[in-house]
């Protein structure tokens, strides 16, 4: 069998970052005076969330040691709707896989999926926070803002998304998304906002190499307002696949703490979710793993055409399905399985023809600093001053497995 040259390619991406977040954070938080309402011994609240965020456990920290300093007893709660498979211990082992422990963030973490009800939206869609989030003195929102897989808005994910969704556990997760993310995220944050004790918010952007470009400490009538801010910046500096049209995308690797759908859509193609635009334009995706971090989660598998026996091997059903259910079905199917990398390489070559193929292979749609594509498709690279030519052409390789190298 013959196979495409592939050459590797580097994406010029600003080096802007804050060397330390945590540093910062703590430097903010002293600023804004929002520790003033804080009492000796007021257990409060730190949101953690299930995604892979630059420095995220050191920021925690920092929140952690700033309310310490006040006298509080401050503690860890998993808001992450029904990710970790919907279980306290699910979600407690996906906060230790993104390194967030007590002994890292000097805080405890406190599990539960038992949540109250505070109220139902104007639309009647019932609004749940987390138990002991709840109970606790106040709430401090730690989350990252970033443009969401499954919808596009004012606000998507963020500050107000975390609390109205993240915080909402299973019965958060399951109402938000089927009654529509975009229109009930906004409402249900002003609910909790009125009924439970919210402190301030740390909203935290990332640059396109996935580094601390901005923090920023708000109080709770400030959320939405950034939320909209930091989104309109994200849109602006996203990584994003830089050539297209082609024929197939490979990717090596998916997972929930590469994004909430294993593939961010906002990379492989939103139309692959919901159909639309083809941007960018392709017809094949192969994805050959799954993160260890992902504890089994292969939501967003369904995003794929052909993947390999060793991811679908490693997939948790239970945890997979619970996820699809709580927001999109398609985004739990399995795609043609197929024995390795060759075989599926070798099914998406026969469908668009061996020489004429033009390939795009990329390490997941986080990491998109390097990427390799196929020799055919240097012509629209070379028009471009933002990418660079790191190798000369050469031939994809397998190992004795028949998986690439």
């Amino acid at each position: 069998m013959t196979y495409p040259n592939m050459v590797k390619l580097r994406q010029r991406f600003t080096t802007e970052r804050i060397g330390d977040p945590a540093a910062e954070t703590a430097k903010r938080i002293e600023a804004l005076g929002l520790l003033d309402c804080i009492g000796c011994g007021d257990r409060i609240a730190v949101t953690a969330g299930s995604r892979g965020i630059d420095a995220i456990a050191d920021i925690l920290r920092s929140v952690v040691d700033a309310l310490k300093r006040k006298g509080a007893e401050p503690f860890i709660v998993p808001a992450m709707g029904s990710h970790g498979g919907g279980t306290a211990e699910g979600q407690l082992d996906m906060l230790a896989s993104l390194g967030i422990t007590e002994e890292t963030t000097g805080a405890p973490v406190v599990s539960s999926i038992e949540t109250v009800e505070l109220g139902t939206t104007s639309s009647g869609v019932p609004v749940c926070i987390d138990r002991n989030a709840r109970d606790a003195d106040g709430i401090v929102v730690v989350n990252r803002i970033k443009l969401h897989t499954a919808f596009h808005g004012r606000v998507e994910s963020g500050l107000c998304k975390m609390v109205a969704v993240g915080l909402g556990k299973k019965c958060g997760a399951e109402t938000m998304h089927r009654m529509g993310l975009g229109e009930t995220i906004p409402e249900a944050f002003r609910l909790v906002r009125e009924k439970a004790h919210l402190l301030f918010g740390v909203a935290l952007l990332e640059n396109a190499r996935d580094r601390i470009l901005d923090i920023a400490v708000v109080p709770p009538e400030k959320f939405e307002e950034t939320d909209e801010r930091f989104l309109a910046r994200s849109r602006e500096i996203v990584p994003r696949i830089p050539v297209s049209p082609f024929d197939i995308l490979i990717v090596d690797e998916m997972g929930k703490n590469i994004s909430g759908t294993g593939m961010d859509t906002n990379v492989v193609g939103f139309w692959r979710r919901f159909g639309g635009e083809k941007d960018p334009d392709y017809t094949t995706l192969i994805v050959r793993n799954l993160t260890p971090e992902s504890h089994g989660n292969a939501m967003g598998i369904g995003l794929a055409d052909l993947t390999t026996r060793r991811l679908v091997d490693s997939i948790d059903m239970n945890a997979t399905y619970m996820n699809a259910m709580t927001s999109q079905w398609s985004m739990g199917r399995i795609p043609i399985t197929l024995e390795d990398d060759r075989a599926c390489i070798d099914a998406a070559l026969d469908r668009h023809g061996r020489s004429d193929a033009r390939i795009v292979r990329i390490k997941n749609t986080l990491d998109l600093e390097t990427i390799a594509v196929s020799e055919n498709l240097l012509p629209a690279v070379e028009v471009r001053p933002d990418l660079v030519k790191m190798s000369d052409a050469e031939p994809m390789a397998f190992d004795g497995e028949g998986y690439l190298v």
